[in-house]
């Protein structure tokens, strides 16, 4: 069987399961977020921290149950790290730095997962399972909860109210992410992953000689971190590690669980507003650039430019033979196109453009189909956008699910796309004025400034995904990529909060026969281009100077 042959069938294989969970993935998490009883293990926990999960919250109180969540989490969890040389189960490791503590607090928090140490060499197991798992699945709790808020704003009307944080926080713990990731990690098992709490021993290598490696909970902590959009890997060369990935049918299932809540939450937001078609206009949006960016990345992957590149295949450099171009190609885009971040392959090593096409997916705003619950608000946002451009066009109010999208709700949207770029374009360029790059990055010219613009770009977005090349464990890029994924992801979260608290205030409007059709074909082309124009207009020139510039010349 030929590599594009394979590739393609891969696709379609991720195409079929995919269908198959949509449906009853995306009714299930509607009926849990919609379900007024309580698990008994539930009210345990609201007990514990003293919530009642009755209680229904407006925006600003949501926000702060949010932001409140998040702040104890990341002094929890850089304490843990500060005091890993007294902890048990260190595995002889010290404790980390305080600006490598605080990058990696921030980022695992922020759903993020960027690793500026290597896991197997840094990380102790009570680190690794108490405190960097459980941040796999609370991180992303938060994002869906904050998705279901905004779906309940449009779903409501004449209330400010948008449902409980800490209900909706345990419940998609609990109830959505535990119990798949539980199987999740069994398969891993059984493909051959590992999962102990073995302690650090020597391995023969094949040439001669020994190395050290050391065993832990892998299986568990590698499911959830796909399944939870997290991408933080338990060592350092992430999913192309045989122990995190051992084979093609892991591959593809890792790839699964990247992205199977966020295009079944479009089913669950078409329950929840009551009109299935909504959900498909968006699930068809986020699988039309999903398609379209795999099949460029397995194009520009598998092109032959010389003899190296026939005899291999394709561009092997920084890939794995296990998984190959096409395997390697759709885990690229998978995991860049949500906020995922976990790797099987140098995404530094593509060509020009392949790497150009990993940025563009995070610049889009990881919206296709994006992290859990983030990327569907993401879009929600898009479409709030593309609405008022088309009410634009012909003198309408623009109107979305029943709701006008007036001047508040605009500014609103329009302060959520902003803050994005805004961190990712000053930060690298700082950085690039500054003399502390050039010494952290092991290329010049196009690529060096592509593998920093990637960094904050990953940082920003909420992804976690790196350029191999750049050394970023120094205090400049610990502290400014930090605050780069604090900011945000946090910040656009104020914003779709104040949004869904503005909807959920408004008395619907009937639909007329001059509103326009947000359930049909014609919206989700407009939307699909609205998506690139407005990321085309902010990241062409940054573009053009890295993976453009790059990829034409060779």
């Amino acid at each position: 069987m030929s590599p594009v042959l394979a590739g393609v069938l891969q696709v379609l294989a991720l195409v079929v399961a995919l269908g198959l969970a949509y449906r009853p993935l995306g009714d299930y998490m509607a009926g849990v977020y919609s379900s007024n009883k309580h698990l008994r293990v539930e009210k345990w926990m609201y007990k514990a921290v003293g919530a009642d999960p009755n209680t229904q919250m407006r925006w600003p109180a949501y926000l702060r149950g949010v932001l409140a969540f998040s702040a104890v989490s990341v002094l929890f969890l850089y304490l843990l790290q500060r005091l890993q040389g007294a902890l048990p189960g260190s595995l002889g490791f010290a404790s980390i730095d305080p600006d490598q503590a605080f990058n990696t607090a921030a980022s695992f928090v922020a759903n993020t997962n960027w690793q500026s140490y290597s896991g197997e060499q840094a990380m102790g197991h009570v680190v690794q399972t108490g405190g960097l798992a459980v941040q796999n699945f609370v991180s992303a709790a938060v994002g869906m909860a904050v998705a279901v808020a905004l779906v309940r704003g449009f779903a409501r009307s004449r209330t400010g109210e948008l449902g409980n944080f800490w209900s909706d926080l345990v419940r998609g713990t609990v109830r959505i992410l535990l119990p798949i990731a539980t199987v999740g990690a069994l398969v891993l098992v059984a493909c051959g992953a590992i999962q102990n709490f073995a302690g650090i021993h020597e391995v023969g290598q094949f040439m001669g000689g020994s190395q050290q490696w050391n065993g832990g909970a892998v299986a568990s902590q590698e499911a959830i971190k796909e399944l939870g959009t997290n991408g933080g890997g338990y060592f350092n060369a992430n999913s192309s590690h045989p122990f995190e990935n051992p084979n093609g049918l892991s591959n593809l299932l890792e790839i699964f669980l990247i992205l199977v809540i966020p295009f079944a939450m479009t089913r669950t937001f078409g329950r929840m507003v009551g009109s299935l078609k909504q959900g498909y206009a968006i699930l068809a949006t986020m699988g039309i650039i999903w398609l379209g960016f795999t099949s460029l990345m397995m194009w520009t992957e598998f092109a032959h430019h010389g003899p190296a590149f026939e005899i291999a295949g394709g561009a092997m450099e920084g890939k794995e033979t296990r998984f190959g171009i096409g395997g390697s190609s759709i885990f690229a885009v998978a995991t860049t196109l949500t906020s995922t971040g976990a790797v099987n392959s140098f995404h530094s090593s593509y060509t020009g453009f392949g790497g150009g096409i990993t940025m563009l997916g995070m610049q889009l705003g990881e919206i296709a189909p994006g992290g859990v619950g983030s990327g569907l608000y993401g879009m929600l946002v898009m479409a709030i956008i593309a609405v008022f451009i088309a009410g634009l066009m012909v003198g309408r109010t623009p109107e979305y699910l029943g709701k006008k999208i007036g001047t508040r709700e605009i500014k609103l949207a329009a302060c959520y796309i902003l803050i994005t770029p805004a961190l990712v374009l000053c930060f690298t360029a700082a950085a690039m004025a500054l003399p502390t790059p050039p010494h952290s990055m092991t290329n010049t010219g196009a690529h060096g400034f592509s593998e920093v613009l990637y960094a904050y770009t990953s940082g920003a977005n909420n992804n976690g995904s790196a350029f191999a090349g750049l050394n970023a464990d120094t205090q400049w890029f610990n502290t400014t990529i930090g605050l780069a994924m604090l900011l945000g992801r946090f910040l656009p979260m104020v914003f779709i909060l104040a949004l869904a608290g503005s909807l959920a205030e408004q008395k619907p409007v009937p639909a007329t026969v001059g509103t326009l059709g947000t359930h049909k074909p014609l919206f989700s082309g407009l939307l699909v281009g609205t998506i690139l124009i407005i990321t085309g207009l902010t990241f062409f020139p940054a573009l053009a100077l890295g993976p453009l510039a790059e990829g034409l010349a060779s």
